[in-house]
């Protein structure tokens, strides 16, 4: 199974921590729910930092066939992208329930990461990004769409969910269409895969509808299917 990569955490809490002074004479923007915030072709040059909500981005392929890229939750920036003087989005942000942005232009965010000397931390975490993407791409070649789903539901679980005291919860609503948009594969693949986890006791839904992802026995199932 491909490994994870490094998970930038400190980083991000020292990052949020930063922006939330910064933020304060920022622009505040409410998103409704599965509106844009920005779509593919745009000019925007800010940075966006989720006070609270979820957003995840998209690519369309030339088809329309959409691939969704990441899910952004409260604390965390999305757009940096823009840093890379392009000029215009190659994605598509949607929000995927209410949400709170602050919009920081990209030479005031770039300001704060030097006043906090945060620049070194902000470019490590870039490199997890990439080696984030990397490996998404090494999955869609090398590994089938059953251990995909798998490695995404423990990645989702890993970096947005909450411990219980031998499982992970994700409190984040996210559809079956959505799942197979970041594996790569038909919604009732997905629906199918997720029917098996749910028999073979690697997941389940509690009461509150939650999704509660056993880590170390969905670990273990995909080591054996590798």
């Amino acid at each position: 199974m491909i490994q994870q990569a490094p998970r930038s955490d400190p980083f991000k809490e020292q990052l949020r921590e930063s922006l939330q002074h910064e933020t304060l004479n920022s622009r505040t923007v409410e998103i409704a729910r599965h509106a844009n915030v920005y779509t593919c072709g745009d000019q925007d040059e800010m940075v966006y930092f989720i006070e609270s909500g979820q957003i995840k981005l998209l690519m369309l392929s030339p088809e329309g066939k959409e691939c969704l890229l990441a899910i952004h939750s409260a604390g965390d920036i999305f757009g940096e992208l823009c840093l890379s003087g392009s000029g215009s989005r190659l994605e598509t942000a949607t929000a995927m329930e209410e949400t709170i942005l602050k919009k920081i232009p990209s030479s005031q965010f770039l300001a704060r990461l030097s006043h906090d000397s945060l620049l070194e931390g902000f470019i490590r975490y870039l490199a997890v990004r990439i080696a984030d993407q990397q490996q998404v791409i090494a999955n869609m070649v090398t590994v089938d769409s059953e251990q995909r789903l798998g490695q995404t539901l423990l990645q989702l679980a890993r970096t947005m969910g909450k411990k219980d005291p031998r499982s992970i919860r994700i409190e984040l609503k996210i559809s079956h269409e959505e799942l197979s948009e970041m594996v790569g594969t038909t919604r009732p693949r997905v629906s199918l895969f997720m029917e098996r986890f749910r028999h073979l006791g690697l997941i389940e839904t509690n009461k509150e509808h939650y999704l509660i992802i056993k880590e170390n026995k969905l670990t273990d199932y995909l080591a054996q299917i590798a």
